[in-house]
């Protein structure tokens, strides 16, 4: 499955992104804890270089708890500031001010010393599209400053957000890169809703995942579904068109509908707590 895809307004937020660098004081880039490392844009790396940076591993009420923590001392151990977040819940969201006076710390006192009083600082809020940055910017103001939705993309042009006299974010339209560094990197983006489902193939991204999904947390497929999961991806997915009548006439599984609900419940959380990648498969 091919799932290269970088829309016009992708390569326009980039060239924003880089103007604006000049301006930024601090980059806080969210990803998806459910997939860490296939969530990060290496243009963000390059973009963020000499700047403060500050990861939120965001949805992570849906990834799997010990992962959370083994990922956390990964990004730590590589000179990041991380926090956990749930930006739809707020969970996590009020540790992030902190975190911005620890990341910023020179640049306060460099304000100090200079008699500089009352300049904010300034943070980039980046990520792939539909990683929960415009949702994170509402939960952290208290209000709704910006627009969120559920599909990549929502976000199309950058916009100044003052929080308070302290700290203006800058939110910025979701990027991926162009080339994807291998096909389970497009496979697990595209699991996590960051690549629109009119772009992919629902059967065969549902197989793959219920391939990962038997070897890390078989337990929940046969929980969630009431079977007893096949070394065979596909006959696992008719069986559970089986188990939860998913058929067309003449009773023929319906398998894209039942893609489509296994897609689902793994993006809501249904299926349980889910990562579909650990730091050392980095390292």
């Amino acid at each position: 499955m091919n799932y290269q895809w970088y829309p016009g307004h992708m390569t326009k937020a980039k060239r924003m992104m880089q103007e604006d660098l000049k301006l930024i004081d601090l980059v806080i880039e969210l990803l998806d804890a459910r997939a860490p490392m296939s969530s990060r844009n290496p243009d963000i790396d390059e973009l963020g270089r000499n700047k403060s940076r500050i990861i939120l591993l965001n949805k992570a009420d849906l990834a799997d708890k010990s992962c959370n923590a083994q990922w956390k001392a990964y990004f730590k151990e590589k000179g990041f500031w991380v926090q956990e977040v749930n930006a739809r819940t707020g969970s996590g969201i009020k540790n992030i001010w902190p975190l911005i006076k620890e990341a910023c710390r020179e640049k306060l006192e460099r304000d100090r010393k200079r008699g500089i009083i009352g300049r904010p600082v300034r943070a980039m809020v980046a990520g792939i599209p539909n990683v929960g940055k415009s949702t994170f910017i509402n939960s952290f103001a208290g209000k709704a400053c910006t627009k969120t939705g559920n599909k990549p993309g929502v976000t199309k042009g950058k916009q100044w957000i003052r929080l308070n006299k302290e700290v203006e974010l800058l939110d910025t339209p979701g990027i991926l890169w162009p080339r994807f560094d291998s096909e389970a990197v497009g496979e697990k983006l595209a699991m996590i809703g960051s690549i629109k489902d009119e772009l992919i193939h629902m059967e065969e991204l549902a197989a793959t995942l219920i391939t990962c999904l038997q070897k890390e947390y078989p337990a929940l497929l046969q929980e969630r579904y009431q079977i007893i999961t096949n070394e065979d991806a596909y006959m696992t997915l008719e069986d559970i068109c089986i188990s939860r009548r998913c058929f067309q006439k003449g009773e023929v599984p319906d398998m894209v509908r039942a893609s489509a609900m296994v897609l689902e419940d793994f993006r809501s959380g249904k299926l349980g707590n889910i990562t579909l990648e650990r730091p050392e498969e980095w390292l």
